[in-house]
């Protein structure tokens, strides 16, 4: 494999999982922001992402390598809002009830911990790809 083939697989998954850890931020930051009465408010978003790899063409050597990469959406979450009972609120139903989207804290705290995470382990194959091409390169000065 190509070692600009590691860079791009490494720079496709450091691409995915920030996006999954703006969305996680995102979601934790509209969770308690009250939806008025009649209106839609914020809905929930989750990344849906695929990867893929098709062939490329020949190399040196006749070797067909593998382009990879990844392809990601971002879209809404189905769930139902979140209902307190706060009759005070300037936003409260005529039951009383103050309705919030419906984010998961754990949930979103956990994906921005699992992306936080992917990120890390991404970064590291750049790194050793990195020293993999600084080595070659050291040994074919030493000729």
């Amino acid at each position: 494999m190509d070692y600009r083939a590691l860079a791009e697989i490494g720079a496709a998954g450091m691409t995915l999982e920030k996006k999954r850890l703006e969305v996680a931020a995102m979601n934790l930051a509209h969770m308690n922001s009250s939806i008025a009465p009649g209106q839609a408010g914020y809905r929930p978003l989750q990344v849906v992402s695929q990867s893929f790899a098709s062939r490329v063409g020949d190399s040196i050597g006749g070797l067909d390598p593998l382009s990879v990469g990844m392809r990601w959406t971002v879209v809404p979450r189905e769930g139902a809002p979140r209902e307190v009972r706060d009759p005070g609120h300037p936003h409260a139903d005529a039951n009383g009830f103050v309705r919030y989207p419906a984010v998961d804290q754990a949930l979103e705290m956990l994906s921005a911990m699992s992306a936080m995470r992917a990120y890390e382990a991404n970064m590291a194959v750049m790194g050793m790809a990195k020293a993999m091409v600084t080595r070659a390169l050291e040994l074919g000065a030493q000729r």
